[in-house]
């Protein structure tokens, strides 16, 4: 992990849902690129002022081109809040690329048929894993939980082969949960990220199948850097930091 502090200025903010914004800013190092499922700090207020902690954001998108860094998150509490209220031309304090992300490169060349599962704003980190493994000659599989409303699905269109939908009012796709669609013997792994819960089944399933599966795990954050053991959580293997033995684990590590 070579994650360095630096301020940067917001591009982009748009709402993709009343409570889910997409914010682009613009990455200036190309010496530290992130990868998917690495994440940043964000903070978008004075370092004494509140919330004291900045805010784990997950990478969604990355340009190489352009240096275009894209975040999609959900506003929850104070600190999103702050987030919300950045306008273009402004800046904003980020800390990243954090964490272990997957190592797009090693599986493309290890594994033919992939499946992608995510659910809810779990789907952020998802976007340019996709984007990252169809450019490594692996179009993968998607499938999508969500409550009531999909959003953001129409960028992953380009760079899987499928789009399995799955809400749980009924309202797209199909009337329940991701998992119900996911027949982990059809696939050589599986990556998933989104609730525990969902997570949790994806790992039964693929424990069953005999399917390797990996997920990207969500903690609340301090540090961000494995300073603080904060995010400390317990698998099978000892105890381990999300942040930066993570947030990437085997699922069999971290779920029964």
């Amino acid at each position: 992990m070579n994650a360095i502090s630096c301020k940067l200025q917001v591009l982009a903010q748009e709402s993709l849902a009343p409570d889910i914004r997409r914010l682009v800013v613009q990455w200036q190092d190309p010496r530290h690129e992130p990868h998917a499922g690495q994440f940043y700090m964000l903070r978008a207020w004075a370092p004494d002022a509140t919330p004291i902690l900045s805010r784990p954001i997950s990478v969604h998108d990355f340009d190489n081109q352009t240096g275009a860094l894209t975040f999609l998150y959900q506003v929850k509490g104070e600190g999103t809040q702050k987030l919300a209220a950045l306008q273009p031309g402004q800046t904003l304090t980020v800390t990243g690329p954090c964490g272990n992300g997957f190592d797009v490169a090693g599986l493309a060349q290890q594994y033919d048929k992939i499946a992608v599962v995510g659910g809810g704003i779990g789907t952020a980190p998802l976007l340019l894993l996709c984007k990252q493994l169809c450019r490594a000659g692996i179009r993968p599989d998607l499938y999508v939980g969500f409550r009531d409303e999909p959003y953001g699905m129409e960028a992953f269109v380009p760079w899987c082969h499928t789009i399995h939908l799955a809400t749980d009012s009924g309202a797209h796709g199909h009337h329940g949960l991701v998992t119900d669609l996911l027949d982990a013997a059809n696939y050589d792994l599986v990556l998933t990220c989104g609730p525990m819960v969902m997570m949790r089944g994806v790992a039964k399933l693929c424990a069953a199948a005999g399917t390797p599966c990996l997920a990207s795990l969500e903690k609340k954050m301090a540090c961000g850097l494995g300073a603080c053991l904060g995010c400390t959580c317990h698998t099978k293997v000892g105890p381990r930091t999300v942040c930066k033995d993570g947030p990437v684990f085997k699922a069999e590590e971290v779920f029964d």
